[in-house]
């Protein structure tokens, strides 16, 4: 049977319920993979600065965050990749000529373009974000991360002003007309890609569950894929496997399938 070394998981439709509960299947697996020794990571579009509580209930000390653009493995920084100054002016400019805001993460909060609207408290809400400032141009070069607000499906296009760069829709209850900003050479399968050098762990020993579609690049860099049932449509072609909903312990039963 195949010794399985690491285990790279998202949060948001993956770990966490629409009502921001784990269920205790989920918890107890991950233990249970945590005891046969096997590393398990976080791989989020979330900024680190927003996972203590979450680290700290299901014991998980290693992440991916800003996906892919900064990870940390056992307290160690391993990858920080700011975002181009140039890019984030762009987009700021666009998005400030055609009425969409945008959150900007660094490395210890979340800049909002404005925190007067209602799409913006809702996307708080909808992520329980607790760091919120309001963006002040000195950051323009610690942005980790970013997310596009209130952009509707038929202006995607607009952002398209660097091969490099794309938008993806992110996928979560009570969410909706907003991208991540992801770069075609940073995204969670790069960063997937470092750490499985740096730890020199083969992909086919490693396992991956994602949801949306940031987390293509990462199915693919390993060798064990799931995509949750809940998944964006578009994602299931990426994936290996298709496993059950968050909300019925899809962890738990794609772990099962390959006998951990």
């Amino acid at each position: 049977m195949m010794t399985y070394k690491i285990l790279f998981l998202d949060i948001d439709g993956t770990i966490l319920k629409p009502d921001h509960t784990i269920s205790d299947q989920t918890k107890q697996s991950i233990k249970n993979v945590t005891e046969q020794g096997v590393q398990v990571f976080f791989a989020t579009g979330r900024p680190i600065h927003e996972l203590d509580q979450l680290a700290g209930e299901l014991d998980v000390h290693s992440y991916i965050g800003y996906n892919g653009a900064y990870a940390v493995h056992k307290g160690k920084t391993v990858l920080n990749e700011p975002i181009s100054r140039d890019i984030i002016q762009q987009f700021l400019d666009i998005g400030y000529k055609h009425g969409h805001d945008a959150v900007l993460y660094t490395g210890d909060a979340n800049y909002f373009t404005t925190l007067s609207k209602t799409h913006v408290n809702q996307f708080i809400d909808a992520f329980k974000l607790k760091q919120n400032k309001l963006f002040t141009g000195d950051k323009t070069d610690q942005i980790l991360g970013a997310t596009l607000l209130n952009v509707r499906p038929s202006e995607e296009t607009l952002y398209d002003i660097d091969p490099a760069v794309h938008l993806s829709p992110v996928q979560a209850a009570g969410v909706e007309d907003c991208y991540d900003v992801i770069r075609k050479n940073v995204n969670k399968g790069k960063a997937v890609e470092q750490v499985l050098k740096l730890l020199e762990i083969k992909p086919e020993e490693a396992i991956a569950f994602g949801d949306g579609m940031n987390d293509k690049e990462m199915l693919a860099s390993v060798g064990e894929s799931f995509a949750m049932d809940n998944s964006h449509p578009d994602l299931f072609q990426h994936a290996k496997h298709r496993t059950t909903s968050v909300t019925d312990d899809g962890i738990a039963n794609g772990l099962k399938k390959l006998g951990l």
